[in-house]
């Protein structure tokens, strides 16, 4: 069977596959970017992602996840200031490698090994020394490891250091509350959790972040950004329309779930996942107290190797799910199960994983993941 981008069982964790709702609003007719109707609409976005995030300061921009992060980080870390990035996975070594291009040799990386959380003294220590930021990855989806967003939030307050997490893969699907948690910097992207289309980034900030931003570039221009948007509800350079638009779909669909029930969707499925892991006798290297909601990294079965399973998942099977990097590459497997994704999509898809192993040569326990996956059944 011919693969079919169009009728798959997706569970990347993201971008995820979207709602005909959201693919709708981008076959809208064009818009112009100045007008009262966009501003009508960027208003409504701006109003679910203040909501969303935990603070009335939150800057819209066009790019990805990662122009969030470099916007961040450019405009609160300068050269000559001393500030710290924290890496155990492959985006986190992104948030780290921002942290030394704007401190330059003033920048401290502390590392954690791949699948663990982080040992908090040494950030403490490094604190304790001064430092202007500590940046990180809150949910590492390279790894599946959830890090400890509140705690390093808390030790920033303590030294005087803003706090700057890359939210991408949790904010939408699990809580992150910006303000009770006291993040100075929440780095949103569109296409994860949220349910969005790839294409834009939301950077939500602190008042003391606020205070503090200084920009070197004239597009990441954080204040600019925030600035316009209280003022009439537009933005400073053009925006990408049609993904306002179905972004505000998109974030209509999780306020009509209802933010507790989405969340507790999110760790149901969760739960469900690493329960047909273990009872399919499949090893989950991520720590098993720092285990993502959104994402699962699953261990092939010695012998087996990536080639041997994914190709045959979404050409045989029509699912899409991710394979690894860095360190782990060939060896481990990744289910997301973020945004809209359902039970049935996910017992799809293990079910297919279950029939592509056993093509493989490796055969799993006979019903042990069935039976895990109805023990967590809505």
């Amino acid at each position: 069977m011919a693969f079919d981008p169009e009728d798959t069982v997706f569970l990347l964790p993201g971008p995820v596959k979207m709602h005909p709702r959201v693919l709708q609003a981008m076959a809208r007719p064009a818009m112009a970017h100045r007008s009262p109707e966009f501003a009508a609409l960027n208003d409504r976005l701006l109003a679910r992602l203040r909501t969303l995030i935990g603070t009335p300061r939150v800057a819209v921009l066009t790019g990805s996840g990662t122009a969030g992060m470099d916007a961040a980080v450019s405009n609160l870390v300068h050269w000559g200031d001393r500030a710290v990035g924290l890496e155990n996975g492959k985006f986190g070594e992104r948030m780290a490698a921002l942290v030394t291009r704007y401190a330059g040799e003033r920048a401290v990386r502390i590392q954690a090994p791949w699948g663990s959380p982080f040992d908090l003294a040494p950030v403490e220590d490094a604190l304790e020394e001064g430092a202007v930021a500590v940046a990180f990855t809150l949910n590492e989806t390279s790894t599946a490891v959830m890090n400890q967003g509140q705690e390093l939030a808390a030790l920033c307050r303590k030294h005087g250091a803003l706090s700057i997490a890359d939210t991408v893969t949790a904010t939408g699907s699990v809580p992150v509350p910006m303000d009770t948690w006291g993040l100075d910097v929440s780095i949103v992207g569109s296409q994860k959790c949220i349910g969005g289309p790839p294409g834009l980034c939301f950077v939500g900030l602190s008042e003391r972040a606020y205070e503090a931003l200084d920009s070197p570039s004239l597009y990441l221009d954080l204040r600019r950004y925030v600035d316009r948007a209280e003022q009439d509800a537009q933005t400073p350079f053009t925006p990408a329309v049609p993904l306002h638009a179905a972004c505000v779909e998109a974030l209509e669909l999780v306020f009509a779930e209802g933010l507790e029930a989405r969340y507790a969707r999110t760790r149901r499925l969760a739960k469900a996942c690493r329960a047909a892991a273990e009872a399919a006798g499949l090893e989950m290297p991520a720590a098993p107290a720092a285990r993502s909601d959104t994402v699962t990294a699953i261990r092939y079965p010695e012998g087996i190797q990536d080639p041997d399973v994914r190709p045959a998942l979404r050409e045989r099977f029509g699912v899409v799910v991710a394979g690894a990097q860095g360190p782990w590459k060939g060896r481990v497997v990744r289910i997301g199960h973020m945004a809209q994704t359902t039970w049935a999509e996910l017992a799809a898809g293990w079910a297919a994983l279950d029939a592509a192993l056993r093509a493989a040569g490796h055969r799993l326990p006979e019903g042990a993941v069935e039976a895990a996956l109805v023990e967590h059944a809505p």
